[in-house]
C-alpha cells in the first residue's frame, strides 16, 4: 500500500526537523562520531570552510578524489615537462590535464606523530577529515599500532561511507594493491596498514575480533550495516578495481588466477576465498581478471564490478604492453568505472589512485614515476570527458612527496631526463668533480643503475644500493632502465615532507585555495556534496520507518 499525501508530509517534516536538529547540535542521529566530530582537525577545517564562504554555489551531485601517490610539486613539473616533450614541444609551456583546473592549493602532509609521512595517515586524513599517525587506517590517533584492542570506539567516517549511506554509488581504483594503504583508507579500519590479509596479523589480532582489509573490504556493506543500521541504502562499493589478488585467494594452488606469476598465487591461511565469497554475495556483479574480460564489460548494463588485475600491483604504465594476461591503464579503469556508477540517479563517490608513481620514486626510477603520472592526467581527463561539471566536483592531489629534484642550469628544452646542457652551450655541464649530471635525481636511495631498455622500474632491488656519483658520459640517462643517482644509500628513496598541491574543479572547489591542513580535502567534498546531511537524512528516514513498525507490530499504521 503507497503512503497517502498526509503520511509523505510527516514523513518530509520529520526529516527536515531532524536535519534542523543535527545541525544545532542535537541531532537524533549522527552520521559522524561525537569523538570525530569534537576533533580539532574536524572543528577547526569546518571553522575555515565558513570564512571562504562555503555554502555559496551549486552542490555537487558527484565526487572524484584523483590521488596521485608520491606525487610532490617536482614530480608534476617533471612530468609536464616530459609529455611536452613526448609530444616535440620544449616541454616547460606544456600543462598536464589537471594543470587548467581553475582553483589550486597546497596541502600540509605530516601526520600526527611523523614530519615526513606515509600514505596510510595521509589518506585517512584526507578521507576522514582527521589527521592520524603513520601506519593506521581509518582511525584516530588513540589506537596503537599493532594494537587490536585499541581500534573500538576510535573508528572513523570516511567521505565513501558517507556517500554509501547516502544512497550513491561508490568505487575504489587503484593501479596498486587495492588493499594497499591508500585505496584501503576509503574503506577499512585497521590499526596496521601491513594486515592486508590474515596471514600478514598476529594471531591476537584475529582472536580480539579485527578483520583483515581484504576481508574488510568484501565485507564492507555488513560492516557498514551493522555500524549504522538504520541506513537502508548501503549495498556495498560499487565499483572495486586494481591490484592484490594474492590477498584475497586460500594460499592453495588450485585457486590460481590463469595469469598467476607465484606457484602459490594466495596468501590467506584462513582457507577463504574472498573472490567467490564476493561473486555469492552480489550474483548480479562481474568480477574480471585481465584486459579480455575488462573490455567484456559493458558500463550501461552493468551495476557491479570486481577487478584484480595482477597478483601484486599492477604494472607500471610503461611495462603495462608485458602483462601476462594484459590489464586496463589508469584512463581506461577510471573512465568505465564512471561509466558504471553513472547508472545511479543519486550520483556517486569515486576515488582514483596512480599509486606506482610512488612506487616508481621509491625504485629510483624517475622515467617509470613521470611516466604514470602523464597516465594519471590521462585520467583525470578521462573524467573530466565523462561526466557533466556542473554537477561534479573533482579534486587532484598527492598524499606526499618523495626526495626528488630538479637541479642544474639546463637550457629551455633540454630533455628532462637528460644531462644538463647550459644556455648557450651544446655539450653536456661538469660538476666540480669533472663528471656530467643530469637535471632529476634523488636525495636518497637506491642509486646509479643503467638497465638499458628495461621498463620494470622494480628491477632496480635485484642489486645492492650504489650511491654516490658515477660517470655519466657514456650513458642514455633518457633511456627507460636508467636509474638516477642518489646521495645517500638506502634500500628503498623515501618520502619527502613538503607541502603538496591539490588542484579543483566543478562545485565547491574555490575551497581548496590557499594552504591547508590535508585534512581540509575531507570537508571540502563533504561540504560541496552534503555528504553528511544526506547521510543522516537517510538514516533518520530509517530510523522512522524501523520505529513505526516495531510498535504497531511490525505494520506501520497507514497499512493496518
Amino acid at each position: 500500500m503507497q503512503l497517502t499525501k498526509s503520511v509523505l508530509a510527516g514523513a518530509l517534516a520529520v526529516l527536515a526537523s531532524g536535519n534542523a536538529l543535527a545541525r544545532g547540535g542535537h541531532n537524533m542521529v549522527e552520521a559522524i562520531p561525537a569523538y570525530q566530530a569534537n576533533s580539532a582537525w574536524f572543528a577547526d577545517a569546518k571553522a575555515i570552510l565558513a570564512e571562504k564562504n562555503a555554502k555559496h554555489g551549486k552542490r555537487a551531485k558527484n565526487v572524484i578524489l584523483f590521488v596521485g601517490d608520491g606525487m610532490g610539486v617536482s614530480t608534476i613539473t617533471a612530468a609536464r615537462i616530459l609529455e611536452g616533450q613526448m609530444k616535440g614541444m620544449p616541454g616547460e609551456e606544456n600543462n598536464l590535464s589537471f594543470d587548467l583546473f581553475p582553483y589550486t592549493g597546497m596541502a600540509k602532509t605530516y601526520n600526527v606523530d611523523a614530519q615526513t609521512p606515509d600514505s596510510a595517515g595521509t589518506m585517512t586524513a584526507m578521507m576522514s577529515g582527521v589527521k592520524t599517525d603513520v601506519g593506521v587506517i581509518g582511525v584516530s590517533e588513540d589506537v596503537v599500532r599493532g594494537d587490536c584492542s585499541t581500534v573500538a570506539g576510535n573508528e572513523l567516517v570516511t567521505a565513501l561511507e558517507l556517500a554509501e549511506i547516502s544512497g550513491k554509488a561508490t568505487g575504489v581504483v587503484s593501479t596498486a594493491r587495492i588493499t594497499h594503504a591508500t585505496p584501503a583508507a576509503t574503506y577499512a579500519k585497521s590499526a596496521d596498514r601491513n594486515w592486508e590479509d590474515n596471514s600478514d596479523m598476529p594471531g591476537a589480532a584475529i582472536e580480539q575480533g579485527c578483520q583483515d582489509i581484504a576481508l574488510q573490504l568484501v565485507e564492507f556493506e555488513k560492516n557498514l550495516s551493522a555500524r549504522f543500521p538504520t541506513a537502508s541504502n548501503v549495498d556495498g562499493i560499487d565499483v572495486v578495481m586494481g591490484g592484490g589478488r594474492r590477498h584475497f585467494l586460500p594460499k592453495d594452488a588450485t585457486y590460481n588466477s590463469p595469469d598467476a606469476v607465484s606457484s602459490v598465487e594466495g596468501d590467506r591461511t584462513d582457507g577463504r576465498d574472498l573472490v567467490a565469497e564476493w561473486q555469492e554475495a552480489y550474483p548480479q556483479g562481474v568480477y574480471v581478471y585481465d584486459q579480455s574480460g575488462f573490455n567484456s564489460i559493458d558500463p550501461a548494463h552493468t551495476d557491479r564490478v570486481f577487478g584484480l588485475f595482477n597478483e601484486s600491483h599492477m604494472q607500471y604504465e610503461a611495462d603495462r604492453a608485458n602483462d601476462i594476461a594484459g590489464e586496463p591503464s589508469l584512463s581506461e579503469m577510471t573512465e568505465k568505472s564512471i561509466g558504471v556508477l553513472q547508472n545511479n540517479r543519486n550520483g556517486f563517490f569515486l576515488m582514483v589512485e596512480a599509486g606506482r608513481i610512488d612506487h616508481g620514486h621509491h625504485a629510483g626510477s624517475a622515467y617509470s614515476a613521470l611516466t604514470d603520472t602523464i597516465e594519471f592526467s590521462n585520467a583525470v581527463r578521462a573524467a573530466v570527458n565523462s561526466v557533466d561539471m556542473d554537477e561534479t566536483l573533482i579534486i587532484v592531489t598527492a598524499d606526499h612527496s618523495h626526495v626528488f629534484t630538479i637541479a642544474g642550469y639546463p637550457k629551455r628544452g633540454n630533455p628532462i631526463l637528460g644531462k644538463v646542457v647550459n644556455v648557450g652551450e651544446t655539450e653536456p655541464a661538469l660538476a666540480a668533480d669533472g663528471m656530467p649530471y643530469t637535471t632529476v635525481g634523488y636525495t636518497n636511495g637506491l642509486g646509479f643503475r643503467d638497465l638499458g631498455n628495461e621498463t620494470d622500474g622494480d628491477a632496480s632491488y635485484n642489486a645492492a644500493p650504489d650511491a654516490g656519483r658515477k660517470d655519466l658520459t657514456a650513458v642514455d640517462t633518457q633511456a627507460s632502465g636508467y636509474h638516477q643517482e642518489a646521495l645517500v644509500p638506502m634500500g628503498s628513496e623515501t618520502h619527502a615532507g613538503e607541502d603538496v598541491a591539490v588542484f579543483g574543479k566543478g562545485p565547491g572547489a574555490q575551497l581548496v585555495s590557499g594552504v591547508n591542513e590535508q585534512s581540509i580535502i575531507f570537508h571540502v567534498m563533504n561540504e560541496a556534496a552534503d555528504l553528511e546531511t544526506l547521510a543522516e537524512q537517510n538514516m533518520l528516514w530509517g530510523s522512522w520507518m524501523k520505529h513505526l513498525k516495531k510498535n504497531k507490530k511490525d505494520k506501520p499504521w497507514f497499512q493496518r
